[in-house]
């Protein structure tokens, strides 16, 4: 039985979270602009589907080679062999997070797992539970009966069981989360937006804060930090939001 987390305990853990940037920008050029102006402030970036589709994998070398951790979100899922095929052809490259859908289901969790642990034994799987795009209202939309919350319980614990560390989740679901499965999830939350920010097309948020304190291990902001005219003073007060 994983040890449940009490309120206390997951507070006590806030100071352990960190900051993803989701480096969601048109291509390799305007990615170093922005990576110059932020310093080195930052240690982990998120490389999105849209990027790694135009600039490939020489990005991620590029971005290691600048001192950052890389955080690949391709949320791979396909039939368990093509997505265990995928994992392998990252042998040799600086990924240190990779995202897969949890919805693929348990062999194809399991085979991930595998070409993971074969292909770099440092990587970290992240399976995405439901999308924070995704409200209840959408999810009916693709005949998942009830809410949102009770399809990412289900989809969490199908990841887990088939080996995978990590889970990508809403912050809205972070305290269940932890409520169920404790310290044993890695859990990593997109949609979230310091005080006063515009939600965008994220339906479940939180701000840093309440997300660090919820239990969360790291947490993923794009816009935010993007469109600030000083990234590195948005930076600093999401921090401080999140010790806060």
């Amino acid at each position: 039985m994983p040890t449940v987390a009490t309120p206390t305990s997951v507070a006590e853990d806030t100071k352990h979270c960190e900051v993803i940037l989701a480096l969601d920008v048109p291509g390799r050029a305007e990615a170093g602009a922005f990576l110059d102006r932020m310093g080195g402030d930052l240690r982990w970036v998120k490389v999105g589907l849209q990027m790694f589709v135009r600039e490939g994998p020489g990005l991620l070398d590029e971005l290691a080679g600048r001192g950052y951790r890389v955080f690949l979100d391709l949320k791979l899922h396909d039939i368990p062999n093509t997505v265990a095929s995928a994992i392998r052809s990252l042998r040799g490259r600086p990924c240190d997070m990779l995202t897969v859908h949890a919805a693929g289901g348990s062999e194809m969790l399991r085979q991930a797992v595998t070409a993971a642990r074969e292909t770099n034994p440092s990587l970290m799987l992240l399976a995405v539970t439901v999308l924070t795009s995704l409200d209840d209202a959408g999810l009916a939309e693709t005949g998942v009966t009830g809410d949102a919350g009770a399809q990412v319980s289900r989809l969490a614990a199908l990841a887990l069981g088939a080996g995978v560390p990590g889970l990508i989740c809403s912050p809205m679901e972070l305290p269940a989360l932890r409520a169920k499965f404790g310290r044993r999830a890695l859990l990593v939350t997109p949609g979230v937006r310091p005080t006063g920010a515009a939600a965008g097309d994220q339906k479940r948020t939180l701000t840093p804060g309440e997300a660090a304190t919820a239990g969360a291990d790291y947490i993923v902001v794009g816009r935010p930090l993007l469109q600030a005219k000083d990234p590195r003073a948005a930076l600093a007060a999401i921090r401080a939001e999140m010790q806060g």
